[in-house]
């Protein structure tokens, strides 16, 4: 039986469900979720990421976690951590990028967070036993300073959609129309009161899953030292709109087309995962992508790979531009640090949230 049977026989027997828990049935099915069974990245895959755009988003990742290490003062060990690293391609730049620095390499524990089972056989080809792996941050042991990277984690981790009717709020849910098909509804809410005031036809999303990440994260650096660098699409400001997406070959479908065939997302809460990791005593900062790459170099490491190799010329003209224009990840893209009390992490120098 098919996810999108199964889901049609559960919603028919006990009702609608949430959009954070369709989320999670699409991605997580052990039998059909798309990062269970068929996560495809790349370009000949369903979208591509910053670390397969180019080796100079990995590498300057390796630049600023050497720089937070030694401003921490090059304790040893740290927890070298990559949460949702895909196919391996960001930590193979970074270690990459830190070999000229023994010391670090030395002091590095590294761990991979992964969940989907092909995802990690890609990246145990790719890295080998260069690192450990652990499903669930809790899992990476404590006791020393933490320096985490996750690129494009929290806009796949499930929301819950609200919609501002003439009558107050409304959760959307998933249900089934006239002719059995899934399809989008409006169910009420107990949860309504404490949303804030929108005019007609906004939605509101609210992530419970990247709100505990920041938590979760907070915590952990308050206990052991450290950063967290978080990267991906999404607001800086708090904020109404739907962005929940589903793609497949590069374009966007119909996210109640074939459930667990394609990669669905909603945009990143910065300003909630921030909040949560606040509360419990961490400070943190944001930038765009753009800015942060910027601080790190990225033209001049441009320059030297473009010395090296003058005949890549237009190639590495047109990465540079992907992700650091204002049309394509530069703006929309925000890098957000979320750090232990007491010093500021590279890059991230005047800037805080």
């Amino acid at each position: 039986m098919s996810l999108l049977d199964r889901l049609t026989a559960l919603i028919a027997e006990t009702g609608p469900i949430s959009v954070a828990q369709y989320m999670t049935a699409c991605l997580h099915d052990p039998e059909d979720g798309y990062y269970a069974t068929r996560p495809a990245l790349g370009a000949g895959g369903d979208f591509i990421t910053a670390p397969l755009v180019s080796q100079m988003f990995g590498e300057l990742i390796g630049v600023w976690a050497v720089a937070a290490w030694e401003t921490l003062g090059r304790p040893v060990p740290f927890r070298l951590v990559e949460m949702g690293p895909g196919d391996g391609s960001l930590m193979s730049d970074l270690l990459r990028a830190v070999r000229l620095n023994p010391d670090f390499q030395r002091a590095a524990d590294i761990w991979l967070v992964e969940v989907s089972e092909p995802l990690k056989a890609w990246q145990v080809e790719r890295l080998g036993g260069a690192v450990r792996w652990a499903a669930s941050l809790d899992e990476v042991p404590g006791g020393a300073p933490l320096l985490l990277v996750a690129n494009e984690l929290l806009d796949c981790l499930p929301a819950r959609q609200f919609v501002r009717t003439a009558t107050g709020w409304a959760e959307q849910v998933i249900g089934l129309d006239n002719d059995g098909r899934l399809a989008f509804g409006l169910a009420a809410t107990p949860a309504a009161s404490l949303l804030p005031d929108a005019p007609r036809g906004a939605v509101f999303e609210q992530s419970a899953a990247q709100a505990s990440l920041g938590a979760a994260l907070g915590r952990r650096v308050g206990a052991d030292g450290g950063a967290a660098l978080l990267i991906d699409y999404g607001r800086a400001e708090p904020g109404f709109g739907d962005t929940l997406q589903a793609l497949r070959r590069h374009k966007k479908v119909d996210p109640l087309d074939d459930p667990g065939a394609a990669d669905l997302t909603v945009h990143a809460d910065f300003p909630a995962v921030l909040a949560a990791a606040r509360a419990q005593g961490a400070e943190t900062a944001i930038l765009t992508q753009a800015a942060f790459l910027a601080n790190l170099g990225i033209g001049a490491r441009a320059e030297t790979l473009l010395r090296a190799r003058p005949d890549r010329s237009a190639t590495l003209g047109r990465q540079l531009y992907r992700l650091v224009g204002a049309e394509e990840m530069g703006e929309l893209f925000k890098a957000a640090c979320i750090h232990s009390p007491g010093w500021t992490p590279p890059a991230f120098e005047g800037c805080d949230a």
